[in-house]
């Protein structure tokens, strides 16, 4: 359950974090470039943090096989991939119904914000913080998206 819910909100930053780093700016709009890439990007992190994960933390002599093991953490990260399907299938929506980039961007940070607030609240909940700090803790979380898309709209 901890990883799921660490993978879905790492997901979903990154998510976010990938949509606004690839708006273009007088450059052609590319929504399913963009969603290849997320994907592409998110399947990186995972494997990238799976190994980390499992190098840090395997010890020879554990009693299970260090491929056997490598491969149980690296298939441990699904979350972290499932967390960037909202952000793809956003953007696969874009390509097909030709919605203009700046609104597509914004609605997918917005939408990225909510989903960290529901993270956020969701495994506060689960480990036993009550509704208002439950909360408390997805607004928390829902700021880091809300973080993002403000330094989009600054740098940008």
């Amino acid at each position: 359950m901890r990883s799921w819910m660490f993978g879905g909100v790492y997901g979903t930053v990154l998510a976010s974090a990938l949509l606004a780093a690839l708006q273009s700016e007088g450059t052609p709009y590319t929504p399913y470039y963009d969603a290849a890439w997320v994907m592409v990007t998110a399947g990186t992190a995972a494997l990238a943090h799976g190994y980390a994960h499992h190098m840090s933390t395997h010890r020879p002599g554990s009693g299970i096989h260090r491929w056997r093991q490598l491969a149980l953490t690296l298939v441990d990260e699904w979350p972290v991939i499932v967390a960037c399907w909202p952000t793809v299938l956003l953007l696969l929506l874009a390509g097909a119904f030709g919605w203009p980039e700046s609104p597509v961007t914004y609605t997918g940070l917005l939408l990225n914000a909510a989903l960290l607030f529901a993270w956020g609240t969701t495994a506060a909940l689960r480990v036993g913080y009550r509704r208002r700090s439950a909360v408390l803790i997805g607004a928390a979380d829902a700021t880091i998206g809300l973080v993002i898309a403000a330094a989009n709209a600054v740098i940008k």
